[in-house]
């Protein structure tokens, strides 16, 4: 189904329908601050697997990330921050960045790389909040499925002709961006772009 949801002003009839689908181990494809992800309760082992299906990847061996509410909720899900990292992440966050962080004990394993890492984004977009805020815990954060036109993930009415048959919904948030989140790794101290997207961030 496509639902068409306020980007600044969310309806939250709509968006409590997508907190019961996520919560019935439903997948949703959403706007972020950046392009248009795929994703699921994290809770949700199962859908993970079957979303790891439509994108023939396998999730040992795939980086996985997802979306958190805020600085608060980020910090449940690795482990302690130290003061410079946490500056860093208070100054960037909420935006278009994913930060790969030691996972804590509460990432489920199976979105855990063998390193016990895990890719972590605060995406600045009211429907996540929205969302995140009803369902009380992250979902996966993951690009759509196969080696599409990056256009045609641009816009909802084509994603959904696209991938409607295989999700539950599809939310038209607006017209989403053709490029994804700056990945920067913080595992050690010497913090590293592993990808350069949208975010600008100057590590020197």
């Amino acid at each position: 189904m496509l639902l068409q949801i306020h980007p600044d002003d969310p309806q939250p009839r709509l968006i409590k329908q997508v907190v019961e689908c996520l919560q019935d181990g439903g997948i949703i494809i959403y706007p972020t601050d950046t392009i248009y992800g795929i994703g699921c309760d994290i809770f949700q082992p199962k859908t993970i697997e079957k979303i790891c299906r439509l994108k023939e990847v396998d999730p040992k061996k795939t980086n996985m990330s997802f979306i958190c509410r805020d600085l608060s909720a980020l910090s449940s899900y690795t482990k302690s921050i130290a003061t410079p990292l946490y500056r860093m992440l208070r100054n960037h966050l909420p935006g278009p960045y994913t930060f790969i962080v030691p996972a804590s004990k509460q990432v489920p394993k199976i979105l855990q790389s063998k390193k016990s890492t895990i890719g972590l984004r605060i995406p600045d977009n009211n429907i996540c909040f929205h969302i995140l805020d009803a369902l009380g815990n992250p979902i996966l954060s993951t690009s759509l499925p196969g080696d599409g036109e990056v256009e045609n993930y641009t816009d909802p009415e084509v994603i959904y002709e696209l991938f409607g048959d295989q999700v539950d919904f599809v939310i038209d948030g607006g017209i989403g961006g053709m490029m994804g989140s700056t990945v920067v790794d913080c595992t050690t101290d010497n913090w590293e772009i592993v990808r350069q997207g949208v975010g600008e961030l100057q590590l020197d």
